[in-house]
């Protein structure tokens, strides 16, 4: 991937990813089988509150900026409850934030502390044996951030070296996979979150942060010296990250889907991602430059909560 603020053409990565198409928005919730029971809607019609569980430090999808979230991903959410408040008629609808890191928002929403979680979470097979995906908001692919001038380029460099990723995490479990039989002989760390995993490659206890490039381009936009640190690596894994929903609830997920479909088709979620990707973002005004990527384009066309996993 090229780096932030340099011209580029999209390229195809050799990954075989396919978003597959749906005639019409109505069609995203053909095929469900479970009853069309809505829990989520009646709790929130009884409370006046909707819980959105948002990350802590996953830019720019969801984030802490002046003590409150903010984040391409919350501004969808937010769209989702401005359509829960009209669906139900209440206007004093009450937004209520619950932070989560990557090991413990797959349980918020199993366990119902949240109605749903606005981050960067893939729409994966495992996944979704517990939860319920919306449309993919954004496509990633997992490399890996290093200093400058570690004289790391490739996977193989990292061979003996301490690797640090964010517990929860797909990254995570693929280097695992890597490493299987100890072939790459490599200290795996875990980290809490992204941040904490970013801090130790900046304090020298970590030669490389394997994590979604998006991710690690917002780390190092946000580094005191972002020259300090670079992006490499080919992508490892094909990220399309959704918003995260109960499983089985095919109401709530009905008017969810319907309404990020609309916002595609009226082009309110391209502009919220050139708010986000290509303009200064808080807490320091800085821009990450990154053009929307083909696939999420090609996405867009025909938006699908299918995934080929």
């Amino acid at each position: 991937m090229i780096e932030p603020g340099q011209s580029r053409r999209a390229s195809r990565p050799n990954v075989a990813f396919v978003l597959s198409s749906l005639a019409c928005a109505g069609s995203l919730a053909a095929g469900v089988a479970e009853a069309a029971t809505a829990p989520v809607l009646q709790h929130i019609q009884q409370t006046g509150v909707i819980r959105i569980a948002h990350r802590e430090s996953s830019v720019p999808f969801s984030f802490v900026a002046d003590g409150k979230p903010v984040g391409y991903a919350v501004d969808l959410c937010l769209k989702i409850a401005d359509a829960v408040r009209t669906s139900l008629h209440l206007p004093g609808l009450r937004v209520e934030w619950v932070p989560v890191t990557p090991a413990n928002r797959i349980p918020a929403i199993v366990e119902g502390k949240a109605d749903m979680e606005c981050g960067s979470t893939t729409n994966n097979r495992e996944r979704r044996e517990q939860v319920a995906f919306t449309i993919p908001h954004y496509i990633a692919g997992s490399r890996m951030i290093v200093k400058s001038g570690s004289g790391i380029a490739r996977w193989a460099d990292l061979r003996g070296k301490t690797v640090v990723s964010t517990s929860g995490t797909t990254p995570l479990a693929m280097l695992r996979k890597m490493d299987e039989g100890g072939v790459m002989q490599w200290r795996l760390i875990e980290a809490k979150d992204h941040a904490q995993a970013f801090a130790m490659v900046e304090a020298g206890k970590a030669d490389a942060f394997v994590m979604d490039d998006v991710l690690l381009y917002g780390l190092r936009a946000n580094a005191s010296h972002p020259a300090d640190f670079k992006v490499t690596g080919e992508m490892l894994t094909i990220e399309p990250y959704a918003i995260m929903l109960p499983k089985g609830d095919a109401e709530f997920k009905k008017l969810v889907d319907k309404t990020l479909v609309a916002a595609v088709y009226d082009q309110e979620t391209p502009r919220l991602y050139h708010k986000w990707f290509q303009a200064p973002i808080p807490p320091h005004g800085i821009t990450l430059d990154i053009p929307m990527s083909y696939l999420l384009r090609d996405s867009f066309k025909f938006p699908s909560d299918k995934v080929a996993d």
